[in-house]
């Protein structure tokens, strides 16, 4: 046959339990599954009778990246596989973008199977590191303006710039609402004062016009500090017949919302000389409204797993070996923290209502302030390093008698932005428990 996928296919559905399957000294490259009782004989010299072809001559089984190269299921009966002379290989992963990041090196999975290995090399490559938390292209929505103040003698109640809210695009939720403070109204000879921004910080608005003092400008709002880092990955991971996924970090915490801008303060109204001509249409200027505060960024993404290096995944099977050789590449590093999506700028404080250039007694209203800058999300924590390990197994202790074990080095830690958002290094190891 052309391929081993094709000859294990036939040697399979033998009735007579010789299933038997001979190849030659050579390179396949494909990944092969091997279900119930079979006998690989590898190393044959095809070109000079199938003789054995000796060491260190082996038919070498390889497949694509991210593959792997030999899966053996017993189905949970008591099947048998033996395999001799044979060089699994799976690939390293040498270039790395972003569909392979995080991609592991695997040469061979034994699930709940009996499974013999004679003058065989298990041998994984390299894994890839892991994918870095991507970057924000846009920041936090910004803050709406402020509404601007009415100018003087337009009323005998004149109202101050309203006040607006930002809901950061989720209505629904008032968690992260920010409002500007309103303006200061103003009535014939009174004026009231701004309102203070929203969600609670500083007192930031102002005060209106009276006989001793002239109004005052709404105050910036309070930007907040950013969002906590998001924690290191810690946790072993997993394996499976499909592989093994590792650990992730975590996304770091969104940043608070910013507290709006004060409004400004109104100024004082009346009627006669320098004033306003009717007492009918006697009221002030009033103050402008506060600006909305940013919102806050989005918490920084999480670093990816680095990929591990393994020779053999045994999931509840029991192996033997004879003359085999286990080697590993190195882990992948755990993937880099991103940072935090930058928090949303404040909106302009409103302007001021104007008095009449024919009012001289009368008084400009006063500005609102600007809303503040939203938190900076929280910069995301690393990603845990890939392993470098020579048999990974869940269920059944095993013994390594018979077996060589080559390691290469773990996969180093994910770089995160403190002490406890740095992802933990990748495990080098013999024989590791899931």
């Amino acid at each position: 046959m052309k391929t081993l996928r094709a000859a294990l296919a036939l040697a399979e559905a033998e009735a007579n339990g010789k299933r038997r399957v001979y190849a030659c000294a050579e390179t396949f490259e494909e990944a092969v599954e091997v279900a119930g009782s079979v006998t690989i004989y590898g190393g044959l010299d095809c070109a000079s009778g199938w003789r054995w072809a000796g060491e260190p001559r082996k038919t070498v089984l390889t497949a694509g990246t991210g593959e792997i190269p030999l899966v053996v299921r017993g189905g949970g009966g008591e099947a048998s596989a033996r395999v001799e002379d044979v060089h699994v290989q799976a690939r390293g992963i040498e270039r790395v973008d972003g569909s392979l990041a995080g991609t592991s090196s695997i040469a061979a999975v034994a699930e709940e199977a009996r499974v013999e290995l004679a003058r065989c090399v298990l041998e994984a490559g390299d894994a890839a590191p892991g994918a870095e938390g991507a970057a924000y292209d846009t920041r936090a929505m910004r803050g709406e303006d402020g509404q601007p103040g009415t100018d003087a003698c337009s009323g005998n109640g004149v109202i101050g710039g309203a006040s607006l809210k930002n809901d950061c695009g989720t209505p629904d939720d008032a968690s992260d609402d920010s409002y500007g403070g309103w303006g200061g109204t103003s009535e014939v000879e009174i004026a009231g004062d701004g309102g203070h921004g929203r969600p609670c910080g500083a007192t930031n608005g102002s005060g209106g016009e009276t006989n001793a003092w002239r109004c005052g400008a709404g105050v910036e709002g309070v930007s907040p500090g950013s969002g906590s880092p998001g924690t290191g990955a810690t946790g072993l991971g997993e394996i499976s017949a499909s592989g093994y996924v590792g650990v992730a970090g975590r996304d770091g915490a969104k940043g608070r919302t910013a507290q709006g801008g004060g409004g400004g303060g109104g100024a004082i109204g009346g009627a006669g000389e320098g004033k306003c001509p009717s007492a009918e249409s006697a009221g002030g200027a009033s103050g402008g409204s506060g600006g909305a505060g940013g919102c806050g960024g989005a918490g920084g993404r999480a670093g990816g797993a680095g990929g591990a290096s393994i020779a053999l995944i045994s999931l509840n099977a029991t192996l033997s070996f004879e003359q085999v050789t286990l080697k590993t590449g190195r882990g992948g590093a755990g993937g880099k923290g991103g940072a935090g999506q930058e928090g949303g700028e404040g909106g302009a404080g409103g302007p001021v209502g104007e008095a009449p250039a024919g009012a001289p007694r009368l008084h400009d209203g006063c500005a609102g302030g600007p809303g503040g800058k939203g938190g900076t999300g929280g910069p995301g924590g690393g990603g845990r390093g890939g392993h470098a390990i020579g048999i990974a197994y869940k269920g059944r202790a095993l013994s390594t008698n018979g077996a060589t074990i080559e390691l290469g080095e773990a996969g180093a830690d994910g770089v995160g932005a403190t002490a406890e958002a740095q992802g933990a290094g990748g495990v080098k190891a013999e024989v590791q428990a899931f």
